[in-house]
């Protein structure tokens, strides 16, 4: 069998090795052609989706810095600064678990530092194929205890997350990780380089073979059909030491915070070609890089091996010679290793040297190599299938068999998945004032070095993480504006204003018209609902040639929403019910089946048609419900979303052990219909005068539908369990699931 040329086997197109022909006048050489490979793979590149990603909104009040650099930074006032990113780490889990989940935690952490703030909070929406099979279970246990083993070594607490199983997800797991930051407004570095003469520092880990090509072999191709494919592939997964990373932590944010930088850059995806490239072209400046000053973790590597290396744990600062003792002096005393690899130049270009004055092994321009990238506009079409799913409405499935059937259906939905977030520390700090398990987390906003106003009260900020494959695969526009709109409610239920919002958008192989289709829509849903929401997307990630043995993943647009708190007070209400409280169902009528949790779990069955989005009434509802919950007037507060009503009643009643006795709830329906833009609230009844009044003058329909207390969870005519039972189905459902033989 003849050998591929160089070029296909690096993951490079014919095309595409005829663009760098052009780009450089001549015939690349290996290194060069490995370089090019990096950075032109969709991870980094974000070729087949930049065109598309470009209809996001991204300006909005207290934006400071928006998609394009390592991570979102939102004004947070009192001179503090909140950074926010979202990853994938979706292929290298698949392939190994355990580090594949490690080192996405450990990347997306430092993509927040590296911007200048402390990392204080860890999120993590995660997706597996079922786990009655070993094989998936396997792959699921490892990401849990990598996730675990890495934040809590590195000390940053996981505060939430998402953990739902679909066949879609066997063999290509997702798992996508959030985290947020805080610093003071003026510790705030970008990632570019500048001052021709200036110094580029290496600092960390020293290199080694792991996770060479990690961006072109694992996250911009699909997998094979057998465990040898897999298993020829775990060399390309990175190896994470937190240990490594916390000091790394210390000594960055010391370097930023004494203002030695000028510009600094994580090493991820494509290592030290990326961190070169990316911050010459910023900066407008070219860059030499002495490959033989890079420490080295084994002798022997080749020079396309240290440029493309993704060993963890690794940053580029740029630092003027004259603080360059300082610098090291720090480094030396947080025991960080620091090596001078490179300095900035003039004319835009990056070359590779075998010492100074030694052999040029690579010379390209930087731009070209980031800004320059292909952009491809592929074909995109609708899926010929589609109409057919859409008029298959579940509302001809055969009812529960009444009120034993009702009751048994609701118990089997039950699962509560922070029980995998409670694998982790989530205390960590001491900030977390809302644990996993409500509708978002909220921490205490305070940081390092800035000191609020002594007349100004505590303040918070709040983050949820959502996403819904169900609803997305009938109608991935209408489907992601559903997301966004929960996500946003989800936050509200905290009492924050939701000011902005990064994306994780996990799809199939783009060389397939229908998954293009897919994407363009969900991004143009994406922007629709952040618009009519005012809520800026500030950045994000995109996750593509999500597929195995040939079938596409359903399209899976993650977000997380940023909210502050301009009051933290004690007591902030969480989902549950009190005795005597009066239980309310605030905001929209509009429910469905189709894509439900109960249509899908429990018959299989996938079709219908999405119910519709006011945001007008969206927005009006976020105000309320924050301004409800800020003032007090509510003792429990949970929104409807997965498992419509009937779940939502249920975690209420688990999670405070207080039982209800509702009504006028009309059938399964409406019972298990999801729709959007719905709270319930328990209210107590010295309050229920004045909740009633702010709905009506915000224009928020509401509904009484009965009163907290006792130790039933009684819906008349359609369910009636004790909470004791509906606690033991929701906290053993993961447990057993795990444990399974």
């Amino acid at each position: 069998m003849q050998a591929q040329p160089l070029h296909r086997e690096l993951g490079l197109t014919d095309e595409e090795a005829a663009s760098i022909e052009r780009i450089l006048g001549r015939r690349p050489n290996h290194l060069e052609l490995a370089m090019y490979a990096v950075m032109w793979s969709e991870h980094c590149s974000y070729k087949s989706s930049k065109v598309h990603l470009r209809r996001l909104p991204t300006q909005g009040p207290g934006v400071l810095v928006g998609p394009g650099e390592n991570a979102g930074v939102v004004d947070a006032g009192d001179g503090l600064a909140v950074a926010i990113r979202i990853e994938s780490h979706n292929h290298p889990s698949a392939i190994e678990p355990y580090q594949g989940a490690a080192t996405g935690v450990g990347g997306i952490i430092r993509d927040i530092f590296t911007m200048g703030a402390r990392p204080i909070a860890l999120m993590d929406p995660l997706r597996f194929g079922p786990l009655d099979d070993p094989h998936n279970r396997w792959v699921a246990a490892g990401v849990v205890s990598g996730i675990s083993g890495y934040g809590n070594a590195v000390g940053v607490p996981t505060v939430g997350g998402e953990l739902e199983v679909s066949g879609c997800y066997a063999g290509n797991p997702l798992v996508n990780v959030l985290c947020c930051g805080l610093m003071p407004k003026d510790r705030l570095v970008l990632g570019r380089a500048s001052g021709v003469g200036n110094l580029a520092v290496l600092i960390g880990s020293a290199t080694g073979r792991d996770g060479i090509g990690g961006v072109s072999v694992l996250a911009s191709a699909a997998f094979g059909d057998d465990e040898a494919t897999e298993a020829a592939k775990r060399p390309n997964v990175q190896v994470g030491d937190p240990f490594e990373e916390k000091r790394l932590i210390e000594a960055t944010l010391e370097l930023l915070g004494k203002h030695l930088v000028v510009g600094i850059q994580d090493l991820g995806g494509a290592g030290l070609t990326c961190a070169t490239s990316e911050t010459a072209s910023r900066g407008g400046v070219g860059m030499d890089v002495d490959v033989t000053a890079v420490p080295l973790r084994e002798p022997g590597l080749e020079p396309f091996e240290v440029m493309t290396s993704e060993s963890q744990e690794r940053m580029l600062a740029i630092v003027g010679p004259a603080q360059l003792a300082q610098v090291l002096e720090v480094c030396q005393r947080w025991e960080v290793q620091a090596s001078v690899v490179g300095k900035v130049t003039a004319g835009g270009r990056l070359r590779v040297l075998a010492g100074w004055g030694g052999e040029v092994l690579a010379d390209v321009p930087a731009a070209s190599l980031h800004e320059d990238a292909p952009v491809y506009n592929r074909p995109m079409r609708r899926p010929a299938w589609l109409d057919e799913r859409a008029a298959d409405d579940p509302a001809r499935l055969p009812p529960p068999a009444g009120l034993q059937g009702t009751t048994e259906d609701l118990l089997a939905l039950l699962v509560d998945p922070s029980w995998a977030y409670r694998q982790y520390d989530h205390q960590l700090f001491l900030n977390t004032v809302v644990a996993p398990g409500a509708d978002a987390a909220v921490l205490r906003l305070s940081a390092p070095g800035a000191r609020p106003p002594a007349d100004r009260p505590p303040r918070g900020l709040a983050l949820s993480t959502d996403g819904n494959p169900r609803w997305c695969a009938l109608d991935p526009r209408a489907g992601t504006r559903l997301v966004v709109a929960e996500s946003a409610l989800n936050v509200a239920c905290t009492g924050a204003r939701p000011v902005a919002l990064v994306n994780c958008l996990n799809f199939g192989n783009p060389e397939h018209p229908e998954v293009m289709w897919q994407l363009s829509e969900a991004v143009d849903g994406m922007a629709e609902a952040c618009l009519g929401l005012g809520l800026p997307v500030v950045g994000g990630n995109v996750s593509l040639y999500n597929e195995a043995r040939g079938r596409d993943i359903d399209p899976t647009p993650v977000v997380g929403v940023l909210g502050l708190l301009d009051r933290l007070a004690p007591g902030t209400p969480t989902p549950g019910f009190t005795p005597g409280s009066r239980v309310l169902l605030v905001g929209g009528a509009a429910t469905s089946l189709a894509g439900s949790r109960w249509a899908v779990q429990r018959h299989g069955h996938l079709g219908g048609r999405l119910p519709p989005l006011d945001l007008d009434l969206h927005a009006r509802l976020l105000a309320l419900v924050a301004g409800l919950v800020n003032d007090r007037l509510v003792d429990g507060v949970h929104d409807l979303s997965d498992g419509g009503l009937g779940l939502a009643v249920a975690e209420m009643a688990v999670k405070s052990g207080t039982g209800c006795h509702l009504g006028g709830v009309e059938g399964h329906q409406g019972l298990f219909g999801e729709g959007p833009s719905r709270v319930l609230v328990s209210v107590p009844p010295r309050h229920l005068a004045a909740v009633v009044a702010r709905a009506s003058s915000a224009g928020v329909p509401y509904a009484e539908l009965g009163t907290g207390g006792g130790d039933r969870v009684v819906v008349e005519g359609l369910v009636d369990v004790s909470v004791a039972e509906a606690t033991a189905a929701w906290r053993g459902a993961l447990p057993a699931a795990f444990s399974a033989p």
